[in-house]
């Protein structure tokens, strides 16, 4: 089974990190994408690391500009064309 979490609020950290420990309890494959303000989330200590676990983490390339400016982006950018493609490939998906 995989999971894809769609995070687009703020504070979504506090959720996320415990679901990604979970999913590496288990062995679950899990992917991520961020969007809207969302993409914040991405700042939140232990973020990183997790996502170095995950089988995709794409954030939406707009979204980055607009909440985070120049700021570098820790993981790959895309669109909302690679959120429709890992909602295809996902067994189950968790909103937050």
């Amino acid at each position: 089974m995989s999971l894809l979490f769609i995070v687009s609020t703020p504070g979504a950290a506090r959720l996320l990190l415990p679901l990604i420990s979970a999913c590496k309890r288990k062995g679950t494959r899990w992917s991520c994408f961020f969007t809207n303000d969302g993409v914040n989330n991405l700042s939140e200590p232990g973020m990183k690391e997790a996502a170095c676990c995950a089988e995709r983490v794409v954030v939406c390339e707009h979204s980055w500009a607009r909440f985070m400016g120049d700021t570098p982006c820790p993981v790959e950018l895309g669109s909302q064309t690679q959120n429709s493609i890992m909602v295809g490939e996902a067994d189950r998906i968790v909103s937050l």
